[in-house]
């Protein structure tokens, strides 16, 4: 993922965290993960899914509040 895109993107969360590549468990995944939260959001295709209801990990998906 390009450093200008990452720089840019963020989570979906009510945190608003910055995003890095990988995983806690696995830096070479195709995920992003929230440095608020700790949510992974795939990456599928090189474009990033950065939904609440296909993150991994983290706050429970969909939190309080929303939906």
């Amino acid at each position: 993922m390009e450093a200008q895109l990452l720089e840019i993107l963020a989570c979906p969360c009510e945190e608003h965290g910055a995003l890095r590549p990988g995983l806690a468990d696995d830096a070479q995944a195709d995920y992003l993960t929230c440095a608020s939260c700790g949510r992974g959001f795939p990456v599928r295709d090189g474009i990033p899914v950065l939904l609440l209801e296909e993150a991994v990990g983290g706050g429970s998906p969909g939190g309080a509040g929303e939906g």
